[in-house]
């Protein structure tokens, strides 16, 4: 071979090496893109197969509310039960056929608290029970499955390969914006959704592979559906300074409003819970209660997207919308209490768009100049999106990205940022965070009681007696980097604590210190806990204690309390951190 070949290989070999090396430093990068086109594809699946159950139980296809507005009293009635109980037996059978060791099915849960994976068969259980839910009129929306479904594709690599917990959990994360950009057709807002609501903070790191994977799930939908916006926006201007007025007061409004909607939500899942029902009945008698609205008020079935575009193009009567509001949220409350598998996200869109509209249609009554009832249901669903979620940079996105008018951008950052604080000081949790807290609650709680406090304490910690001279005090004080040493009495009981500030005033007189014993400075200190007690219990009295400790004394359980050891925040959680990795 002669020289000018073996340069060539040469030169091919180092290309080789840097592509492989660029491949190994931005290969999650280049997989969040790739998971983003198949949630995009997994969006157009979804979306077909929901036409072709809605076409075999309806005889018809397109919208739910325009479907069921030409079926019988009779079929609207029995439609939504009988879909209601298909869904249910899905979710009773599927259980009986699945392991419970097989993993969650909460894509939320396994990015916050998971380990970045879900269930393959419980998942497919879920998006299958969703189809009989959605097809058959429930009024949830169906962005909920079409996310369960991307993030079930986005988990399953990592549950091939030796990738680290925060690795699956970041590619689940990318499934999952995947899933909301391709559902609304807004790739800023489906990063921004995972970011705000999941992550709870926006870092580089983690925005770049969900913007790469939102990106390219809207632009696989938008090569089948084109790049048409979802909802029919009507004209929106800003006609005099003073219109801001009147959205600052309708955000005002619309904090007031979501925390009612997010309680209704929660005490309709609660009434459901404590009827201890077998779930596929739960399911029916939430779909037995759409059926009734449906018999008079046929436009409360499915999602509202119909609704919603006939809102903004002002099609409806104040005083009929006003019914309709009020019925379609009692059907989202027995759907989403009843279990029935779907999204909330688009259900709050309508409750957004409605509110703003009465409220709309109210301000043009008094003969005052100001926006279309059709502006203030626009920049309304932004605005209730907001103060559901606590996510206003999402719901601000979110809604640009669907109308693209930049004169909307200065009311909807008002009124979104007024609606988020007002709601957030009505109600703290989102419309999301009351089943988080729950099931991180519950896993949390389960890992405490696996452990105990003789487990993880620290042995023999340092003390001195009460009659120890001032001098033997300091010494332990120097030596030592803690904030309060331990006193215990001639027994070896723990009496209390002497804390490093109270002895500040002792150090300037000498001749006072030589006085002082540890009796005459000693204070209650950090509240002790029994060998025997809970970690949970630990966790209480850290509480109980504040911010002044990171570490309390551990006691024995006799009537003496002896002290035996002590027990730092930092030991509990370095513990559920091991028993959880």
């Amino acid at each position: 071979m002669n020289n000018v070949l073996i340069i060539r290989f040469l030169r091919l070999r180092v290309l080789f090496e840097k592509l492989y090396a660029f491949i190994g430093r931005h290969k999650f990068l280049l997989l969040s893109g790739f998971i983003g086109a198949l949630g995009g594809l997994s969006s157009i699946f979804f979306r077909k197969a929901i036409n072709l159950f809605t076409l075999v139980i309806t005889g018809d296809t397109g919208a739910i509310e325009h479907i069921f507005s030409g079926l019988s009293l009779w079929h609207r009635m029995l439609i939504p039960p009988a879909g209601g109980a298909a869904a249910g037996l899905i979710f009773f059978f599927g259980s009986k056929f699945i392991s419970r060791r097989s993993g969650t099915t909460d894509y939320m849960e396994a990015i916050v608290l998971g380990e970045g994976t879900i269930s393959f068969r419980q998942s497919l259980t879920k998006i299958l029970s969703s189809l009989f839910s959605i097809s058959t009129g429930a009024s949830i929306g169906r962005e909920g499955p079409m996310v369960q479904l991307s993030s079930l594709i986005a988990s399953l690599p990592g549950k091939k390969r030796g990738w680290t917990i925060s690795q699956r959990r970041l590619m689940l994360a990318c499934g999952a914006s995947a899933g909301i950009a391709s559902a609304y057709n807004a790739p800023i807002a489906g990063a921004l959704f995972v970011a705000e609501i999941l992550f709870g903070t926006i870092s580089i790191k983690t925005l770049g592979p969900l913007l790469l994977s939102s990106v390219l799930a809207a632009q696989t939908l938008r090569l089948y559906t084109g790049g048409s916006p979802i909802y029919l926006i009507p004209q929106f201007a800003l006609n005099s300074p003073f219109d801001m007025a009147a959205y600052l007061a309708l955000g005002l409004l619309i904090g007031l409003a979501a925390p009612l909607f997010l309680r209704s939500l929660q005490a309709s899942e609660k009434i459901f819970q404590m009827t201890r029902l077998p779930v596929y009945l739960k399911t029916a008698a939430g779909g037995l209660i759409v059926g009734l609205i449906a018999i008079n008020y046929p436009l409360v079935c499915g999602n509202g997207y119909e609704v919603i575009n006939g809102i903004l193009q002002e099609r409806y009567l104040w005083q009929n919308l006003a019914v309709l509001l009020l019925f379609k949220l009692l059907a989202t409350s027995a759907s989403f209490g009843s279990g029935a598998v779907g999204g909330v996200f688009t259900p709050t869109l309508f409750m957004g768009a409605g509110i703003s509209y009465l409220f709309g249609s109210l301000c043009g009554a008094t003969g005052i100049t100001m926006p279309s009832p059709g502006a203030f249901a626009l920049a309304g669903m932004g605005m209730f999106l907001s103060a559901a979620t606590h996510a206003p940079l999402m719901a601000i996105i979110m809604i640009f990205e669907m109308t693209l008018s930049y004169q909307l951008i200065l009311p909807l950052m008002l009124g979104c940022v007024v609606a988020h604080f007002v709601s957030h000081s009505i109600e703290p949790r989102s419309i999301y965070s009351t089943s988080m807290e729950r099931k991180g609650a519950l896993q949390f709680s389960q890992m405490l009681a696996d452990l105990q406090i003789s487990d993880i304490m620290k042995r023999d910690p340092v003390h001195v007696v009460d009659t120890s001279t001032f001098n033997e005090i300091a010494k332990q004080f120097i030596v030592n980097t803690f904030r309060y040493l331990y006193v215990i009495d001639k027994r070896g009981s723990y009496i209390g604590a002497i804390c490093l500030d109270d002895i500040k005033e002792y150090l300037s007189n000498a001749s006072l210190s030589n006085l002082i014993i540890a009796r005459d400075i000693i204070s209650p200190g950090p509240p002790s806990v029994r060998v025997s007690s809970s970690l949970e219990d630990a966790l209480k009295k850290f509480m109980q204690f504040g911010q002044n400790s990171e570490r309390i004394p551990v006691v024995s359980d006799e009537k003496t309390e002896l002290l035996i050891g002590s027990i730092a925040k930092t030991d509990i959680l370095l513990a559920i951190s091991e028993r959880r990795a």
